[in-house]
């Protein structure tokens, strides 16, 4: 009688992080509401978390039939066409998410204004061009976006921070110290780069040891976590951790390069 309250309870979960959880309880929705659009979209939010962009793209497979049946056939659209504009939207949206950031430039800008993490994922889109590339446009871009964004949830909070410190300002360290998010991992990932910033490596190795586990596959977090063992002199473990990136941007990247060497020479 009440299944709805799954999907919202779900939701709950995912918001916490606890996608494994999030995903059972969502399973009891769609096994009777298999077409929901809502609950299609949370699953496969939930397998872009736990497993990857491809797993999470098969799952939206789906939904994006449904999307592209109504506007191929609008008379299967029993809804308001608003709605179906908006699923559509959030279809795109997802999926520049799930392949990496590929057509941001051509979907998001459209879509911050119409889907609130849109401008975050935009954000988070100019803040990797400028790790590979130092360029201050996206830096501005970047700035431009977040600037008058009053943070109201910790990823807001992060990425705000995030960017104030690119731009010689920081405040990372809110959410990180406070009380309800200093045992979470995007608070401990807060405060360890507040310390890389502060250049205190051994506290940024401890923050990042304690959330190793969830990033082994990470390249951004096995960069800064092999920077930081370095830092140290803990340079077998800085050269293994390194060894594990696999994107080809950051091999040519001149702090990965003299970076691994040094620890080949140590």
């Amino acid at each position: 009688e009440y299944l709805a309250l799954n999907v919202y309870v779900a939701l709950c979960y995912y918001k916490l992080d606890y996608y494994d959880v999030s995903q059972e309880v969502l399973q009891v929705y769609l096994q009777q509401f298999p077409d929901s659009a809502i609950a299609i979209n949370l699953k496969a939010c939930n397998h872009f978390r736990l497993y990857n962009g491809k797993a999470a793209e098969s799952e939206l497979r789906s939904l994006m039939l449904v999307v592209l049946l109504t506007v191929w056939f609008p008379f299967f659209q029993d809804q308001s066409s608003s709605s179906f504009n908006f699923g559509h939207d959030l279809i795109r949206h997802n999926l520049v998410v799930f392949r990496g950031g590929e057509g941001a430039l051509q979907v998001l800008p459209s879509l911050v204004d119409v889907i609130p993490e849109a401008r975050l994922n935009l954000v988070i889109y100019y803040l990797k061009q400028v790790q590979y590339s130092e360029c201050l446009d996206d830096v501005a871009e970047a700035y431009e976006l977040i600037k008058d964004l009053e943070p109201a949830v910790p990823q807001e909070y992060i990425l705000k921070g995030v960017v104030n410190a690119t731009m010689g300002q920081e405040k990372g360290s809110l959410v990180g110290s406070s009380s309800s998010e200093c045992d979470t991992i995007p608070g401990r990932q807060c405060m360890a780069s507040c310390f890389f910033l502060l250049r205190q490596f051994e506290d940024v190795l401890i923050y990042l040891s304690s959330i190793k586990s969830f990033f082994s596959n990470d390249d951004s977090f096995n960069f800064n976590y092999a920077q930081a063992q370095a830092a140290k002199g803990n340079f077998k473990e800085a050269e293994e951790t390194f060894l594990m990136i696999q994107d080809e941007k950051v091999h040519g990247d001149y702090v990965y390069i003299s970076h691994l060497a040094r620890c080949c020479e140590c």
